[in-house]
């Protein structure tokens, strides 16, 4: 099946085909020989906790009670920790004092590969235009999803030996994030 994004060859703009590589389906160019490995996109994703409490934010395009770490996008010639620091220092204008690996987590909805932190940050959050709003929440009180970054949520939890109780999410609509 050709990936949506890549009906075209970006090199040369002829029709890519499928055929199997490396064992898997995959669009080529049977002109110039590109192929479109589709691999995942490594994501950072940022547990916060500020003071005592941990901070959870909400996407402009997520629906209103649906709230999520801090992510983004690693950037190439960052390694994942440095863009853990500017993903949250953009997002929320919070400097991370520490910052602590939770685990990878595979995000095969969204092609992603998140790398999540634990990050103890300072300052006065101040939300880039992505965010609407936030909430300050204590780490018992937490409810984690069964998915993405909910997995990272829900073993740090379990490694501070608090109870975790899964939420499960609406049905998405296009353009949620997650």
């Amino acid at each position: 099946m050709l990936h949506p994004d890549y009906r075209f060859c970006p090199r040369c703009a002829q029709p890519l085909a499928v055929d199997t590589v490396g064992g898997r389906e995959r669009s080529l160019c049977r002109d110039c020989g590109f192929t479109h490995w589709n691999n995942p996109a490594p994501v950072v994703a940022g547990l916060v906790q500020v003071g005592d409490e941990i901070l959870l934010a909400r996407n402009a395009a997520w629906p209103a009670k649906m709230f999520a770490l801090i992510t983004g996008f690693l950037e190439a010639g960052e390694t994942p920790e440095e863009g853990l620091r500017r993903e949250i220092k953009e997002e929320t204008d919070l400097d991370v004092e520490s910052a602590t690996l939770i685990g990878v987590y595979d995000f095969v909805r969204k092609n992603e590969v998140i790398i999540a932190y634990h990050a103890i940050a300072r300052g006065t959050v101040t939300l880039s235009e992505e965010l609407v709003e936030y909430r300050m929440v204590a780490p018992e009180r937490l409810k984690p999803w069964r998915a993405g970054t909910g997995l990272a949520v829900a073993d740090w939890m379990r490694a501070r030996g608090l109870p975790v109780e899964f939420v499960d999410l609406p049905r998405r609509t296009s353009g949620e994030g997650g």
